[in-house]
């Protein structure tokens, strides 16, 4: 579509819009709420040293939804998010490079998002066997050695089951995710600041020089890694969570007064989420401290949040708050998971409406919502499943995730180049544009540099691998959708059909 006479011409999503900035910004606490994986697994690995890195990279991510804002607003028929605005960015100058741009970003970015789901059910799963004693230990050993028949059990309904509320539509949805997202931002808010009701469990001396679990300076190398090897091998599984803010613009194509929620929906969550991702790492540091950090038998990073919450509250609530803590916290890991289902799937949709992805995913079901994209989501979840843990899948997934922001972050900047009067309802400052293509820079580093290292010291060489396995799948589908199903249409057929409804 052409924008009001303006340069910019794209193929819509085609979904209902029955939300607005606040639908958006709760189903997009997703990206927020995966701080419960990643600041367990940051501080027990580097401890303080952890800290500057975690706020760096956290900051990359609120510059990132900025920018989105900006893209969304500005592309309000596009749906998916993030990989949908790279597309119109190249498509008048490098036609046939913009769409295997636009195929690729928005496959990995799929790649990147839909493993959120079976993760996040790993992870409930342990807060669940923490309450009722369940045995987690490995039980599916002919599998793999990572998960046990509850993790598995818990895991596969869960994943089933928000499947309900997804095909429901975006209206349903929203209701849902607002009870989930209600109840997942109290304990995330609290636990970021609860140390300030007791002051007598912090200590800040834990921060000074920001030094390693070992005492060893934050310069100094581990396991025989510099430093900025093991920086930037840390800042891989970061970028897989903190700057997953940007979830919030999948559903801007679906909000009724898009010029100004984007704005407000994408602003939000990446305050709420600089706010999260920063103080609560920082809190494990001061109020846990190096040593109980170092020491799997008195912290477990599966439920660090209940261990910190009853040291903060020693005393106060007993085993009531750790169920309290608990619950809230699987709450909000089904509202992430909720997400994974919902988000990546309207990336899959827009790209088969663009003509790089096989028709099956253009369907629209009476809802408004693409069905068949969110159920490829969940069979491509239950997969994953059996990966079985954080780490694995953070190593796996990310070989898609963050280098699919690039060629997004570049397209802003050609956008600001080339059409620089194409209509904006939210516009940053003109330096933004050198922002992004800083952030590009900085985030292939990262993707590139850090992945490669990630794999190695963490030992997720196979899981690195079949994520470019999964990552070049594109290629295939892509040939299917070209070579295959428009072969078989008249000449004049365009790809950019309107999705079908049923």
């Amino acid at each position: 579509m052409s924008i009001e006479g303006q340069e910019l011409d794209y193929a819509g999503g085609g979904l209902a819009r029955e939300t607005n900035w606040w639908g958006a910004f709760v189903i997009g606490l997703a990206g927020t709420i995966l701080v419960t994986g990643i600041a367990p697994v940051m501080v027990t690995a580097l401890g303080a040293a952890s800290i500057p890195i975690i706020v760096l990279v956290t900051l990359s991510g609120w510059l990132l939804c900025l920018l989105l804002a900006e893209l969304s607003a500005m592309m309000p028929e596009r749906t998916g998010g993030s990989p949908s605005y790279a597309y119109p960015a190249y498509k008048e100058r490098w036609p046939g490079l913009a769409k295997h741009i636009n195929g690729f970003t928005a496959w990995a970015y799929w790649l990147g998002w839909f493993p959120v789901a079976p993760l996040n059910m790993i992870l409930a799963s342990f807060y669940l066997g923490d309450r009722f004693g369940l045995n987690l230990e490995s039980g599916f050993t002919p599998i793999n050695t990572f998960i046990s028949w509850w993790t598995l059990g818990i895991a596969l309904v869960g994943i089933l089951l928000f499947f309900i509320p997804a095909y429901l539509g975006i209206r349903f949805g929203t209701v849902f995710a607002t009870v989930l997202a209600i109840l997942s931002m109290i304990p995330l808010t609290f636990l970021a600041i609860a140390w300030i009701f007791n002051p007598s469990t912090v200590d800040f001396g834990e921060l000074s020089g920001f030094t390693q679990l070992d005492g060893s300076s934050f310069f100094s190398g581990v396991g025989g890694y510099g430093w900025l090897t093991i920086y930037l091998a840390y800042s891989f599984l970061l970028t897989w969570n903190v700057i997953a803010m940007e979830a919030a613009a999948c559903y801007i194509g679906e909000c009724k007064d898009p010029d100004r929620d984007a704005k407000i929906a994408l602003n939000l969550e990446g305050g709420y989420g600089l706010f999260v991702y920063t103080l609560i790492p920082l809190a494990f540091v001061v109020v846990l401290g190096a040593d109980a950090l170092s020491n799997p038998d008195l912290v477990d990073p599966a439920t660090m949040f209940v261990t910190f919450a009853g040291q903060v509250f020693e005393g106060v609530g007993g085993e009531f708050l750790n169920w309290l803590i608990a619950s809230m916290l699987i709450i909000a890991l089904a509202l992430s998971a909720l997400n994974a289902i919902m988000g990546c799937a309207r990336s899959l949709h827009q790209m088969s409406i663009d003509g790089q992805f096989p028709r099956f995913f253009q369907k629209v079901n009476r809802h408004g919502v693409p069905d068949r994209a969110m159920l490829f989501n969940v069979l491509a979840s239950l997969v994953v499943v059996f990966a079985g843990g954080a780490v694995e899948i953070y190593s796996f997934s990310n070989v898609g995730y963050t280098i699919s922001m690039v060629p997004v972050l570049v397209g802003y900047y050609l956008l600001r180049t080339h059409r620089p009067d194409a209509r904006r309802p939210f516009r940053l400052p003109e330096y933004f544009k050198y922002v992004a293509l800083a952030l590009a820079v900085f985030y292939f580093i990262i993707w590139l540099v850090g992945g490669i290292y990630f794999s190695i010291i963490g030992g997720t060489q196979i899981y690195y691998f079949l994520g470019w396995i999964t990552l070049l799948a594109y290629l295939p589908l892509y040939y299917y959708r070209t070579r295959v199903e428009d072969a078989k249409l008249e000449p004049a057929a365009s790809p950019d059909a309107a999705p079908a409804t049923g």
